[in-house]
């Protein structure tokens, strides 16, 4: 076997045997006299990666003074970590962390970025590179090349950690925020209440919401809540998702095109039904509109031929049948009262015709008139009311409402 060169890593496939497994590689054996050489320049090589850092980040020199300030002293507990690192390499991630960041890492992550952070940390090691020639003696220099190179990617991971443990934590808040604005809404909380918390969770909508009710999947953790968001946010201008119970919420508002949008993310709720409800107002209206929906969600095991996803507004008899007195007044308001105020003899007509078998002749014997004038009236009905007596569905919605209207 050919052996690599000195600095190179080996080939993976130059050899058909798997490298045994072993402990992880510690770093570069470094002299107690190069340690206390290093110790000693550790504020020339400060002042050199200060000057490395205003001359390659541009973004560096439009920070403030204090940012400047904060991040120039990570920079001199990362060379000083760097001593300490050599003078023990088993140090654990959340040592090295301490020691680069100090005791408060947040404020990195307000100033810089994870890929600014990543930055800082490569441009160190630049400058550090830069520097030893004239630190270290050249027979040494290789040794600490090396410790720094290994110093250097410990760091970055170690930083890393930091900024997604925090993403992690600001996920679950974001989610605690949503359920909390999910909760607020079906309380049926004041407006001023459910608006604040509207905008803690960033809603920018100020009109039209849409509720969607359905069930929950087997596994509703966060990185599923932040994939469904996602989604939905394809086809709505915000979204709020959240679990209540064995059901999954959502809260769309700015929704273009919601038919195409629901249907592809169907997949994401359980196996049963899915039922949605819309307002034109702001969300801090949204309560009847979430009734409506949960509501909705109840009842439509009493129609077992309903659509996936179904309106609220089309399980106005399911509704009604278990109790929603929304729904009851829906059907009584929208559609017996201008029944019974349009004339014509629409509602007796309706009765007959469905009292009948849905039969043209048998209504229109039962009336004395002729067939042609119970398929006019019917029609009338349609325009009057939005439901059409002759489609089945529809016909049932009538009867319903007929029979709420007269109690």
């Amino acid at each position: 076997m050919t052996a690599s060169p000195p600095g190179s890593l080996p080939d993976p496939a130059a050899s058909a045997d798997p490298a045994p497994a072993g402990p992880p590689p510690t770093a570069p054996h470094v002299d107690e006299e190069i340690l206390r050489l290093l110790q000693s320049q550790v504020g020339t090589l400060t002042t050199a990666v200060n000057r490395h850092l205003e001359e390659q980040l541009p973004w560096y020199r439009q920070l403030s003074t204090d940012e400047r300030a904060s991040l120039r002293l990570i920079a001199q507990r990362g060379i000083q970590g760097l001593v300490n690192w050599l003078e023990d390499p088993d140090h654990r991630s959340l040592t090295l962390v301490n020691e680069l960041l100090g005791s408060a890492p947040s404020d990195l992550m307000r100033t810089v970025s994870l890929q600014r952070a990543l930055q800082l940390v490569r441009s160190i090691v630049e400058a550090v590179e830069l520097r030893l020639p004239a630190v270290v003696p050249a027979e040494a220099q290789q040794a600490t090349l090396e410790a720094v190179l290994r110093y250097s990617r410990e760091c970055a991971f170690a930083v890393a950690d930091v900024y997604a443990r925090a993403a992690e934590s600001r996920g679950a808040w974001d989610s605690r925020l949503e359920a909390l604005l999910v909760d607020s809404v079906l309380r049926g909380e004041p407006a001023e209440q459910i608006d604040s918390r509207a905008a803690a969770v960033g809603w920018r909508s100020a009109d039209g919401v849409v509720v969607v009710v359905g069930d929950a999947p087997e596994q509703t953790d966060a990185l599923f809540l932040s994939h469904l968001r996602r989604q939905c946010q394809r086809f709505a201008a915000d979204a709020v998702v959240g679990v209540q119970g064995d059901r999954l919420v959502l809260f769309l508002g700015g929704v273009e095109g919601l038919e195409a949008g629901l249907e592809r993310i169907m997949p994401r709720f359980g196996q049963g039904r899915v039922v949605y409800s819309r307002i034109d107002g702001p969300i801090g209206r949204a309560h009847e509109c979430a009734e409506a929906a949960h509501s909705g969600y109840t009842a439509a095991a009493a129609w077992p031929q309903a659509p996936r996803p179904v309106a609220a507004e089309d399980l106005l008899p399911e509704r009604a049948l278990a109790g929603d007195d929304a729904a009851r007044s829906v059907l009584r308001e929208a559609v017996f009262a201008p029944l019974s105020t349009a004339g014509n003899g629409l509602m007796e007509t309706v009765s007959a015709y469905i009292g009948g078998g849905h039969s043209l002749e048998a209504a229109a014997r039962e009336l004395f008139v002729h067939p042609n004038t119970v398929r006019y009236r019917l029609r009338r009905v349609s325009d009057v009311t939005g439901w059409d007596p002759m489609v089945p569905r529809d016909a049932y919605v009538l009867q319903t409402a007929l029979a709420v209207g007269r109690l």
